[in-house]
């Protein structure tokens, strides 16, 4: 599974403390450094978990002795009114990192439910859900790891780990079988080498060509019908662009095997989360 390294994690986390509480957080300063505080994670709404090691590291980061009692794991099931978590720390570290480990929780809760939402639709079809390279810059590893999470399967992670083939790659290499037969020197290095096409006369050319992957750009539902037909299963095929709720069940029925989506990355709807404190005994 993709996932940041507890360092990336911790790197993550130090930086947003860092932009939150810059010199000190003159409110939580008000609290005597001696109090404890009992605070409970309740999320607000039907949500995926996902962010735990985040929430741990920001705790951690702020107190070294907070204790946290996890009553959902990540890619499990929240429901809307139940715990997520109990933390038990210094009431300063609480306050603290409170904006912070939810900015981190809400983030990726929220791409981990939109990416099983969609995940949904694709029952009893062949095709599977992708997300892409349309991310919170800084945090693609940790939205990748949310996907995966919500039940979809990550697409490269960046530039460097597979080759993608579009508009502008083929216009400088010259065509189509040009751009493929320069990417035939990576073949065995990297897993990934695809081409995206935006007509049914650039499909022949690519599967002419020799493409074994291929990315349909923006084709209707009648022009996604036609191209899995005439490719006869030689290439896979991945359906891009206009892909949301209500249309990505009617796109896996053409017989596509792949759909990449930038929405659940990058149209973030915070999921509802609210960090109570116990009252203190009398």
């Amino acid at each position: 599974m993709t996932k940041p390294s507890k360092a990336q994690i911790q790197d993550q986390v130090a930086l947003a403390l860092a932009e939150d509480i810059g010199t000190g957080d003159l409110t939580a300063s008000l609290i005597s450094e001696s109090e404890r505080a009992r605070a409970t994670l309740i999320c607000r709404e039907d949500a995926v978990a996902c962010g735990r090691d985040w929430i741990n590291a920001v705790f951690e980061a702020l107190d070294p002795s907070a204790q946290i009692d996890w009553r959902c794991q990540d890619g499990e099931d929240l429901k809307a009114g139940e715990i997520w978590c109990v933390i038990e720390g210094s009431a300063r570290a609480v306050l603290s990192g409170e904006r912070t480990a939810l900015n981190f929780a809400q983030l990726l809760a929220s791409t981990a439910t939109a990416t099983r939402t969609l995940v949904r639709e694709l029952h009893g079809t062949n095709a599977q859900l992708l997300d892409t390279r349309k991310t919170v810059p800084g945090l693609r590893l940790a939205q990748k790891y949310a996907v995966q999470c919500g039940g979809g399967s990550n697409h490269r992670l960046g530039l460097y780990d597979g080759i993608l083939i579009k508009e502008n790659h083929i216009r400088s290499a010259g065509s189509i079988a040009a751009a493929l037969t320069a990417a035939q020197a990576h073949v065995g290095t990297v897993d990934l080498i695809e081409v995206e096409v935006e007509t049914l006369d650039e499909l022949s050319q690519a599967l002419n060509a020799g493409a074994r992957r291929i990315m349909l750009d923006n084709f209707s539902l009648a022009d996604m019908r036609a191209a899995v037909e005439h490719n006869r299963g030689q290439a896979k095929l991945e359906a891009s662009g206009n892909v949301n709720g209500q249309t990505i069940r009617e796109i896996a029925l053409t017989g596509v095997d792949f759909i990449s989506c930038g929405e659940i990355t990058k149209n973030v709807s915070a999921v509802d989360l609210s960090l109570q404190f116990d009252q203190p005994e009398a």
